[in-house]
């Protein structure tokens, strides 16, 4: 996986790709996807193409998501197998 910091540092770019399950979905330059709650959301204005930096939030949120359930998959395939 990619760093945080190479996914919005400079002038990177995020771009709405669709909305599903109270979700907006975005992507970054590098491919990488999140959602974006719509709770957290208020008045604001969500633009189909933004700058990435501003979507650190949530791209950190889905990362710490990711690895947590890694991790959880490794605890279960590590498991001993019990009859």
């Amino acid at each position: 996986m990619r760093n945080i910091k190479d996914m919005v540092s400079g002038d990177k770019k995020v771009r709405f790709t669709f909305y599903r399950d109270s979700q907006l979905f975005y992507k970054t330059d590098c491919g990488f996807e999140f959602p974006v709650p719509i709770e957290d959301i208020g008045n604001a204005t969500f633009l189909a193409e933004d700058r990435a930096m501003l979507f650190m939030r949530y791209i950190r949120k889905h990362i710490q998501t990711i690895e947590s359930a890694d991790s959880t998959d490794q605890d279960f395939l590590n498991r001993p197998i019990t009859t």
